[in-house]
């Protein structure tokens, strides 16, 4: 890939281009450091003192305590150790899970069921969001667990995590809270977030989100929970297996400098300019005549200057329909004239199934032609420009023709 192909990227929420200066540091650092942390030499407190400082580093950023934090291997991991310690519970129960989730949630805990688990999916409105109401309304005696994501990986919606958390332990008063799982990977470095709220149990974040290496996340637990799987006993017995601590030094370095919070005010910056791009880029995109945003409301909270409905998505992904043009097209006609965009999850686009707008009931012509465009902190207003047009000629040159 080219510099040229970066500057044009635009499927950031698939992965992002990885940190030059971070991953060079990470690389020096590892072949410095080789010993296993585990290990009581030298070379092994040299390598647990490194993960020791990774932590620390991560647990400043998000505001928690360093024993509440744990490494895995990415974003999937962290979405199973909650779900798979369920299985650690004497009796099966309910779980529910929301209808937009990530399919490192939906496919886990539909395996469950396998267990004698029942999974309860909590339905979505139209504009893309789990409201609280619907949370609770779908609580059983025996639901043990909650997940919802905190940023749609399709849509960009935020979900109201924090009301869902508040009102999980408003019902819950005078008898046991279910758990609630957070779903962070589209979130850190992203919108600003609060880990430590009240009410949060456990929450999942990946490197390679926020400009990290793949294969290095980072797992959340307010409190203790009895893993499933077992082994050496690494991460105080939550995820076995010998750390990677280069993914760990080089995701501390991530979170530093790319989470957004009153701490970090170039990122806070960054996130501005973000959201003022992305508007304009709605607003242009929307003028092209077979275009429809998805969800429709974004655009016309948009356009029509409601910043309080236009703020509750991200301003890193935008989702869209030209109809008459099949999504892959336009991802294959976009790829072909230098700019990279995507259909969706990166998980799923193999599958063509659209599992997130389905439950939003978005019609099949606009699933069937729905494209994401994501953006990332080395996204530039110019790329961004640049992509609109070449969109609008994509568009103008398939106006008219049948496309299958």
């Amino acid at each position: 890939m080219t510099e040229q192909d970066k500057i044009h990227y635009f499927d950031w929420a698939a992965t992002s281009p990885a940190d030059p200066d971070i991953m060079q540091d990470s690389v020096n650092m590892a072949l410095a450091n080789w010993g296993n942390p585990s290990s009581i030499h030298k070379a092994g407190t040299e390598a647990k003192a490194i993960l020791t400082q990774a932590r620390e580093t991560c647990a400043c950023v998000l505001g928690v305590k360093p024993e509440m934090l744990f490494f895995t291997s990415g974003g999937t991991e962290s979405d199973h150790i909650p779900l798979l310690s369920m299985l650690t519970r004497p009796s099966a129960g309910t779980i529910l899970i929301s209808a937009i989730e990530h399919p490192a949630i939906r496919e886990q805990a539909m395996a469950l069921t396998h267990c004698g688990w029942k999974i309860v999916t909590i339905p979505v409105n139209t504009e893309g969001f789990i409201t609280p109401d619907a949370v609770i309304s779908h609580l059983t005696d025996d639901t043990i667990l909650v997940c919802v994501m905190a940023v749609n990986n399709e849509t960009g919606a935020i979900q109201p995590v924090y009301e869902i958390a508040d009102a999980l332990i408003a019902v819950s008063r005078g008898k046991r809270k279910p758990k609630l799982h957070i779903d962070c990977v589209q979130a850190a470095g992203k919108i600003p977030f609060d880990l430590s709220y009240h009410g949060i149990d456990s929450a999942a974040f990946s490197a390679h989100k926020i400009c990290g290496p793949r294969g290095s996340g980072l797992l959340y637990l307010a409190s203790d929970i009895t893993p499933f799987l077992r082994g050496g006993g690494q991460e105080k017995n939550v995820r076995s297996g010998t750390e990677n601590i280069s993914g760990a030094f080089a995701l501390s370095k991530c979170l530093e400098r790319y989470f957004i919070s009153p701490d970090n005010p170039k990122a806070v910056k960054r996130f501005d300019e973000q959201k003022t791009w992305t508007e304009k880029f709605i607003k242009n995109i929307a003028g092209i005549k077979n275009c429809t945003l998805i969800p429709h409301q974004r655009a016309q909270a948009v356009i029509a200057g409601r910043k309080e409905t236009a703020e509750k998505f991200s301003p890193w992904i935008v989702q869209a329909g030209f109809a008459g043009i099949p999504g892959q097209v336009m991802v294959r006609a976009l790829s072909s004239r230098g700019f990279y965009i995507s259909t969706g999850s990166a998980c799923s686009a193999k599958k063509q199934e659209r599992p997130i707008l389905e439950a939003m009931k978005v019609t099949e012509q606009e699933r069937e032609s729905a494209v994401r465009f994501s953006f990332g902190p080395h996204t530039t207003q110019t790329a961004m420009s640049e992509l609109f047009t070449a969109v609008s000629d994509v568009s103008e040159s398939f106006s008219g023709k049948a496309i299958k």
